[in-house]
């Protein structure tokens, strides 16, 4: 008679474990707001110079 006492104390176990579902998240927790940076301008800028120096000495 062990064994329907030892499945008893299994289930209510598991039940206790992943007998509810966890609380919800709401979608505002789970997005990361970070200010945006300006745009360098120098950045993508083309300069004729610049490439002959690099690409015809």
């Amino acid at each position: 008679m062990a064994q329907p006492e030892i499945r008893d104390n299994a289930e209510a176990a598991r039940r206790a474990r992943f007998g509810t579902l966890p609380q919800r998240i709401r979608l505002e927790d789970t997005v990361e707001e970070q200010p945006a940076i300006a745009p360098d301008p120098a950045k993508d800028t083309y300069n004729a110079d610049e490439w002959l120096t690099r690409n015809c000495l």
